[in-house]
């Protein structure tokens, strides 16, 4: 899902520069190889290792991540209507979009009810993490997808039902990052910084927040003018939210950048720098469209320039360590967690 929001993200970007959409759909593209080679494996995995499997559900380190692959079919999904049409063409593009929409929403919703439960009866956490926010976030995604597929259903009962599900979608995604988000910085507050390696996973607060903006953004879109006032509601929510997810992500950058200077090595948690990213990259581009200011427009670039830098940042440093065989040979012990109290005097 990192891979396929460069693409998605930047298709729509407010500047036209020749040969960009064309990198674009490449982007999809090697997001489709890479969820198709993850898919694939994972199958395996459940096959042929199904007792590791139910062991990584148990895990409260783990089982987060079951959220990721909901997201990733649904924004690859996406990205087929939005990219993959240039080079499949537009009836294969649909088709295999909604097979992965599909898959992805009703996993999401799997996610979102089964990991907080296990959290509650089976997991015994010691502090709140931002990676709860993984498995409540996927239905977010689905609900800004949903908007492009609602456009291929014929008007009426249909189409009004995708989108009421949609909405209902937002809903169970933005109330549970209520829940979380402060729980979230309340542990920063009282626990001082997060472990070298985990001060990534911050960033992932974005991601519910740039997305409930653009799942706002395309639902107004998709409503059109049966529901007046959409646009309006979709602005009055966006900027607030968008203002808020700018302090974060200034919040988590200055706390990534103090951490890199105490020597923060590269970790799968850089990902973070990715799809969070560009969720408020796709915001920004639906607030600029709904709003005609130049501001969001040249933010959305700005922002997009980092997501760049975030992805080539991640995938390099993912490429050697799976040449190195560092990837592949199973995590180490985890770093413990300052105790409380300890923070402000680091």
């Amino acid at each position: 899902m990192g891979t396929a929001i460069v693409g998605t993200a930047g298709a729509a970007l407010p500047v036209r520069v020749p040969g960009v959409r064309t990198a674009c759909t490449a982007m999809w593209a090697l997001s489709l190889l890479a969820l198709v080679t993850l898919v694939v494996a994972r199958a395996a995995h459940w096959t042929h290792h199904r007792d590791r499997a139910r062991a990584h559900l148990l895990d409260p380190a783990v089982a987060p991540f079951h959220g990721c692959a909901a997201m990733a079919l649904a924004s690859v999904g996406g990205g087929s209507l939005l990219l993959g049409r240039d080079w499949l063409g537009a009836d294969a593009a649909v088709a295999l979009g909604v097979v992965l929409y599909t898959a992805g929403t009703l996993a999401g919703l799997a996610t979102a009810a089964v990991v907080p439960y296990l959290m509650v009866v089976r997991h015994r956490v010691e502090e709140p993490s931002p990676l709860w926010l993984l498995p409540v976030v996927a239905p977010m995604v689905s609900a800004a997808q949903g908007p492009l597929f609602a456009a291929h259903l014929p008007a009426g009962e249909a189409r009004g039902t995708l989108l009421a599900v949609c909405l209902g979608m937002c809903g169970v995604s933005l109330l549970a990052t209520l829940l979380v988000v402060p729980l979230v910085f309340g542990r920063l507050v009282t626990g001082g910084p997060p472990p070298a390696a985990a001060t990534p996973a911050l960033l992932l607060v974005l991601g519910p927040l740039g997305q409930s903006v653009t799942a706002a953004s395309a639902l107004a879109d998709a409503a059109g003018p049966g529901v007046p006032y959409a646009v309006a509601l979709a602005v009055l929510y966006g900027v607030p939210v968008t203002g808020f997810a700018l302090l974060w992500l200034a919040l988590a950058g200055a706390l990534v950048v103090r951490a890199r200077r105490r020597g923060m090595r590269f970790a799968l948690t850089w990902w973070a720098f990715t799809f969070p990213v560009g969720t408020c990259v796709t915001g920004l581009e639906g607030l600029a469209g709904h709003t005609g200011l130049a501001v969001f427009g040249a933010a959305a670039v700005a922002l997009y320039g980092l997501l760049l830098a975030g992805w080539l940042a991640a995938a390099a440093g993912t490429v050697r360590g799976l040449l190195s065989g560092t990837l592949l040979a199973g995590p180490g012990p985890a770093p413990r967690a300052p105790g409380p109290g300890t923070g402000h005097t680091r």
